[in-house]
């Protein structure tokens, strides 16, 4: 579903706008709407992508080598 939103843009910016939409042949409306869509799926996939970072953090990297063994362990007497 569409519906219709009121903007307030300097007039030389809707000129030039205009001449952009234009040589792309689209409209302003379009321009817009592909632009907000754009900004609200990028806001969308960097929350996504904080939250599994932030996971990922949480649950750690294995990088290689063998485990450390636990201080406790290591200077126990024999």
């Amino acid at each position: 579903m569409k519906q219709n939103i009121t903007l307030s843009i300097d007039k030389n910016l809707i000129r030039k706008a205009k001449i952009m939409a234009a040589q792309k042949q689209t409209s302003i409306s379009r321009m817009l709407s592909r632009e907000l869509e754009k900004m609200v799926q990028n806001a969308e996939r960097y929350e996504w992508d904080k939250k599994r970072a932030v996971a990922n953090l949480g649950k750690g990297f294995h990088l290689g080598g063998k485990k450390m063994v636990p201080g406790e362990e290591l200077h126990e007497r024999r």
